[in-house]
């Protein structure tokens, strides 16, 4: 199985990207983050604070669905990105990825930028 894209032939797929760029890794999910595809964030989050790079920068535009399971696996990468002496940036988020955030009460936990280049300028 690939493990790069789970899902049906038109919905449910999640491809994730992973890419450094200063001392941030920039780690873009395109597609649906929910409890059939978590993992496949999970993973390259993960890989990436025990590689040293505890400063995650998460390029949401390409997200165009995230469940609570998807959160989950934000807030778990944010308590070990944190533990590490970093943190988790959301950048780019969709109208109903932000929804998500605000109805949970989640965006309070994170620092949002409207920008993936806001958030690598901060």
């Amino acid at each position: 199985m690939d493990r790069g894209t789970v899902g049906s032939a038109n919905r449910g797929r999640l491809q994730v990207e992973v890419r450094h760029e200063g001392r941030s890794a920039i780690v873009t999910p395109a597609g649906e983050l929910d409890h059939h595809t978590a993992d496949l964030l999970r993973e390259p989050l993960e890989a990436c604070v025990d590689g040293g790079r505890a400063r995650l920068v998460v390029d949401c535009s390409r997200l165009e669905f995230c469940d609570s399971t998807g959160l989950n696996v934000l807030l778990g990468a944010r308590l070990k990105a944190e533990a590490a002496g970093g943190g988790v940036h959301l950048a780019g988020m969709l109208p109903v990825v932000a929804r998500v955030f605000e109805i949970t009460g989640a965006e309070a936990v994170f620092t949002v930028h409207k920008t993936l280049e806001a958030a690598l300028t901060e």
